[in-house]
């Protein structure tokens, strides 16, 4: 059976994709977070919070580990649920001055930790990147392999 041409470019997506997660995930854990805890808290910083739905789709956590994520974030004191001003049905979820001051610790720390990997590369290097990965998702969100 011959191999449809397009499995290496996956391969090496799948590869690329483990080895970022488990260089990162290794990373987190010395900053005391799980990589669930560190997206979330990645992504209600700077913001005045979103609902959970709005955190489900700007993160990588499908929908029912979030709740747990959250959870557990809230009795660490870190995130708050208050009622949402436009919809009395919803809630908001926001960082609480402690989870605003450890995103103001973990955040950078994180950048700073993978900045090391990218310390030799160039602009032309990261354009390249940038155009090839950009190619990729349009191959997946393409109507062509829509059902």
């Amino acid at each position: 059976m011959v191999e449809a041409p397009f499995l290496p470019s996956l391969r090496a997506l799948v590869r690329c994709y483990q080895a970022f997660s488990t260089r990162s995930a290794a990373h987190l854990r010395t900053l005391g977070l799980t990589p669930p805890q560190f997206d979330i808290v990645a992504t209600l910083g700077n913001t005045p919070g979103m609902t959970p739905k709005e955190l489900g789709e700007k993160t990588l956590i499908t929908k029912g580990t979030l709740t747990g994520v959250v959870d557990r974030l809230e009795e660490k004191g870190l995130i708050r649920r208050i009622p949402s001003a436009l919809d009395g049905r919803s809630q908001i979820v926001q960082l609480t001055k402690k989870g605003e001051r450890l995103f103001d610790k973990v955040f950078p720390a994180h950048v700073a930790y993978f900045s090391r990997a990218f310390a030799d590369w160039k602009a032309e290097d990261y354009a390249r990147i940038e155009a090839a990965l950009h190619d990729l998702r349009a191959v997946f969100e393409s109507s062509r392999i829509k059902q």
